[in-house]
């Protein structure tokens, strides 16, 4: 068996690595012609771990991840602590650990395990043709790649999700602009082993620690789409809409790089129930486009790799029928985790700021237990429990 993976991204290059290990022959064409993760880095929850300790890169992980010990939030205002509590008992619970890491080291790192070597740059996916035993890609430089399995790793802007569907997806505005880097840590701003989370006005502000001594930063703000801001501008977008807000969030845009810092306006799709058409499989993104608001969206990618290679490499009624268990094991859980992410995104946003006050005033009385069941429900729900 042969598979042709489109896109080397993390749903591509993961689902590459678990096909390999099953002794699945595969070819990785990705568009760009150097790959550069979008946002600065990435939560990995413990679901997402799993995954990636299955495809073997357990000890690699641990030297990217952050020790992410404590969870607090703080008022926007004063800076004062409204909660704080441990992941342990969440750690306990699941039997492994969250890792923030820096996404482009996370992407070298998945690119180091399968090859950097056999990944082919610049192809950029134009069509897709089956025919009764094999599936054909076409590229925009005229050439094409034919194999038995055609996974359509090619993010949320997916080429390839309109011919498995039958008709094409709209993105959803989620209503809200994400700024995101990486800063040295100062613990006069947070923590170093705690994620901290600044709300106030449907706002947010977060610092989680990734390697070497490095925060994750993102700043959320309620916005219309299409703003002309950019990074010429970030720090004076960052003060005015942040003016008013603690010490330690005036002193988190001091330190940042605006050259290093990405502003993204927040989308999701509407899940659907369809991820594959005959031999062609959508995986990550392309399947599932979803808010970064439980931060399950790369992790859904590494839960669709895993559950993907072992239907292929159990596939005794066929490849067709393989890609079928495939859908059945994944559609209800990544329609599950997009509306997840949605409802929570609504809250945190201020989207009704009667329930998102609620919200601040609940925290106040929170001691970790409520959040903690919450991700322990989402986590639980990952194949490798």
């Amino acid at each position: 068996m042969k598979a042709i993976v489109i896109g080397g991204g993390i749903g591509g290059t993961c689902a590459a690595i678990a096909l390999k290990r099953f002794g699945i022959e595969t070819a990785v064409y990705e568009a760009v012609k150097e790959i550069k993760p979008v946002g600065a880095a990435i939560s990995i929850w413990p679901n997402g771990v799993k995954c990636l300790n299955y495809l073997g890169m357990k000890e690699p992980l641990r030297k990217l991840g952050g020790q992410m010990r404590f969870m607090a939030y703080k008022d926007y205002q004063q800076g004062q602590t409204m909660t704080r509590f441990s992941m342990d008992p969440l750690i306990q619970s699941v039997g492994e650990q969250p890792y923030p890491v820096a996404r482009a080291e996370l992407q070298s790192m998945l690119l180091d395990t399968y090859g950097r070597d056999k990944v082919q740059f610049g192809k950029r996916v134009t069509h897709v043709e089956e025919s009764a035993d094999s599936v054909t890609a076409w590229f925009d430089d005229g050439t094409s790649a034919t194999g038995d399995v055609l996974i359509a790793a090619d993010g949320t802007h997916s080429v390839i999700r309109q011919h498995v569907l039958g008709y094409a997806t709209e993105r959803r505005y989620a209503g809200y602009v994400n700024w995101n880097g990486l800063v040295e840590i100062d613990e006069s701003i947070a923590p170093a082993d705690q994620w901290t989370t600044f709300v106030g006005e449907g706002k947010r502000v977060s610092l989680m620690p990734v390697s070497d001594n490095r925060f994750y930063f993102f700043f959320d703000v309620p916005l219309p789409k299409g703003l002309p801001e950019d990074r010429a501008t970030v720090r004076d977008d960052l003060q005015r809409y942040f003016a008013g807000w603690a010490e330690p969030v005036q002193k988190l845009i001091s330190l940042i790089n605006p050259d290093t810092t990405n502003r993204i306006e927040i989308h999701d799709i509407e899940p659907f129930m369809q991820l594959v058409k005959g031999r062609i499989a959508l995986l990550g993104d392309s399947g599932h486009s979803t808010t970064p608001d439980i931060g399950q969206g790369g992790c859904a990618a590494m839960e669709d790799a895993v559950v993907l290679a072992n239907v292929l490499q159990t596939n005794s009624l066929g490849i067709e029928d393989a890609l079928l268990r495939y859908q059945e094991k994944r559609a209800y859980r990544v329609k599950d985790l997009v509306l997840k992410a949605r409802k929570r995104c609504d809250v945190t946003h201020g989207k009704d700021m009667a329930v998102t006050g609620q919200w601040y005033e609940d925290l106040k009385t929170e001691t970790g237990e409520r959040i903690l069941s919450g991700m322990c429900e989402t986590i639980l729900g990952g194949p490798l429990e």
